[in-house]
């Protein structure tokens, strides 16, 4: 055999499906389904999983850890050889959806802000009363519908719709009186965490057995998680602790459970469901707590566990009265801001009420039930369209394939609107503006806000921070609204040295920002990488900015301390 053909035989086997095949035309969201142009395929890298239920950085929260390549449509043939036959191959052909929502007639309005009304401009109309919301998943195909036999259920091979899985081991919670269950008392508290403590060290083994506990006796559940469970279980022995901190503060514990009971309801999880989970949790929690277990240990964590339960069904049932579980919305427009950047612009199927500063969790087609969070990119606009800002990270799956692979046509899945760093219109304050890399999104959505409803003789000061003026894709834009508006200032600020081009500060940002102090009687909001706005918060800090005036979404437990 030659060196050509022992290397031949050495390179490793890569399947691609050619443009324009049977195959292609079958998949959900391809080019050939929708119509669109094939973009040439591009490799999504793996990475560590990061939670998807924390609030976000602008840059995408990563993926959980899988191949480093495209999953292919499934083995090649055999090149035939001596001794050997090809094995020819059956294609596989999905069910063709619809991969786009039908148009409006008209665009979905944007609900008005209370009290207030557009400078310059006439008051939008206000939004009808919303009827009480089915699950979209019942009535409208998509890409990544969620239900009984959608594709990721058949992949994991559950039974079809109508046809009912025994339960192995029945999971009937105890009787409970009538009303909201009472919070655990400090005797309670105590049994609580030491059995949590006993648990810590084998965390990972316990969850691990919570959820193959829960998918035997309710296998139906299996179709809601994704393929990779190890940040789910990351994030529920992080839950987990967080109820146990917070068990003696009523109101905390409430503020954390009633939103996570929100969230919850993109994932289809149903007041039902709790009960399953606390059976099978309870039994995981006694398995590896050892010796600290005992029946007054299990009726503290059960009494703790139905309280949870209680405050997530009374979060979901009081915003499914008004909203849905998830809204879908399809791409109308991909710019490729830089070479790892993408603007999207987003068509949803129905209003979709949200603030200039605010985030969603989105899931894509190409990564079902892996849901990432960004910050919206513009303010509330006149024809319902939203704007996203996206960073391809190293191990991002989900940011790969929105600023890669996303095209004109595609349809994603979005949930409510969260986040608390907006602006109040009444107060007139000062705002300070850090923005780092596509941190800069929600930024100037707020200034877009900001300059639609009056400044009021506010100032608005804006420290735009990247590391070469290349990855300035937004400062044009920036600096035409300050030509217009004399209360607005924007600073572009470059970190690498020898970068810059003209006009720029050269740092970093938080230390740029501390030489223009004192900054009293300014509201700093801080929007970027996680390390940016830790910085951001302790420079500010520093220059006298009280702890209630600095806004962002990053979680209280990424904070320096003060």
């Amino acid at each position: 055999m030659s060196t050509r053909q022992l290397a031949l035989e050495s390179r490793p086997l890569r399947v691609r499906i050619a443009r324009g095949s049977a195959a292609v035309a079958a998949l959900p969201g391809s080019a050939a389904a929708t119509g669109a142009a094939a973009p040439a395929p591009v490799p999504t890298p793996s990475g560590p999983a990061e939670p998807a239920d924390e609030p976000p950085t602008a840059v995408e929260q990563r993926g959980p850890a899988g191949p480093a390549e495209e999953p292919s449509a499934g083995p090649a043939p055999a090149s035939a050889g001596p001794g050997l036959t090809p094995v020819p191959l059956t294609p596989v052909l999905l069910t063709p959806v619809p991969a786009v929502p039908a148009k409006p007639v008209r665009p979905p309005l944007v609900p008005p802000l209370p009290g207030f009304e557009p400078a310059g401009a006439a008051t939008l109309p206000a939004l009808p009363a919303l009827p009480a919301f089915e699950p979209l998943f019942r009535d409208a195909p998509a890409l990544n519908w969620v239900g009984p036999d959608d594709r990721w259920t058949r992949a994991w091979g559950l039974p079809p719709a109508g046809r009912v899985v025994p339960e192995l081991e029945p999971a009937a919670p105890a009787e409970r009186p009538a009303g909201p269950p009472r919070p655990p008392n400090a005797e309670e508290l105590v049994l609580i965490r030491a059995a949590l403590a006993a648990v810590q060290p084998a965390a990972d083994r316990a969850m691990a057995h919570f959820h193959a506990l829960m998918f035997l006796r309710h296998p139906e559940l299996r179709a809601m998680f994704p393929a990779a469970m190890d940040d789910q279980r990351e994030r529920l022995f992080r839950a987990l602790r967080r109820c146990a901190g917070y068990g003696e503060d009523a109101a905390e514990l409430r503020e954390y459970l009633v939103p996570l009971g929100r969230r919850h309801r993109k994932y289809g999880a149903r007041p039902e469901h709790y009960a399953s989970m606390e059976e099978c949790l309870v039994a995981a929690l006694a398995r590896y707590a050892g010796g600290s277990w005992d029946a007054r240990t299990e009726a503290a964590w059960r009494r703790l566990l139905a309280l949870g339960a209680h405050l997530m069904v009374e979060g979901a049932q009081e915003e499914a009265r008004t909203v849905p579980p998830w809204w879908q919305a399809e791409v109308v427009e991909h710019r490729q801001a830089t070479p790892d950047v993408a603007v999207l612009t987003l068509r949803p199927d129905q209003a979709y009420p949200f603030r200039a500063g605010q985030w969603a969790a989105l899931e894509t087609p190409w990564w079902p039930r892996v849901w990432r969070s960004y910050s919206f990119g513009s303010a509330p606009r006149a024809d319902g369209l939203l704007t996203l800002h996206v960073k391809a990270v190293q191990a991002g799956w989900v940011s790969n394939a929105l600023v890669h692979r996303a095209r004109p046509g595609d349809v994603l899945r979005l949930g409510a609107a969260e986040g608390a760093m907006t602006v109040d219109h009444a107060a007139g304050e000062n705002l300070l503006c850090l923005g780092g890399g596509t941190g800069i999104g929600p930024i100037g959505a707020l200034v877009e806000e900001v300059a639609e409803h009056g400044a009021a003789g506010r100032r608005v000061e804006v420290f735009y921070g990247a590391r070469r003026a290349a990855d300035l894709y937004r400062l044009a834009e920036l600096r035409e609204l300050a030509d217009r508006h004399p209360w607005l200032t924007v600073r572009p600020v470059l970190s690498a040295e020898g970068s810059a081009s003209g006009g720029e500060l050269l740092g970093e940002l938080p230390e740029v920002v501390a030489r223009y102090a004192p900054w009293h009687g300014f509201t700093a909001c801080l929007s970027g990488p996680v390390a940016m706005v830790r910085g951001g918060v302790a420079a500010l800090r520093r220059c006298g900015v009280p702890e209630e005036r600095l806004r962002h979404d990053l979680s209280p437990s990424l904070l320096p301390r003060p």
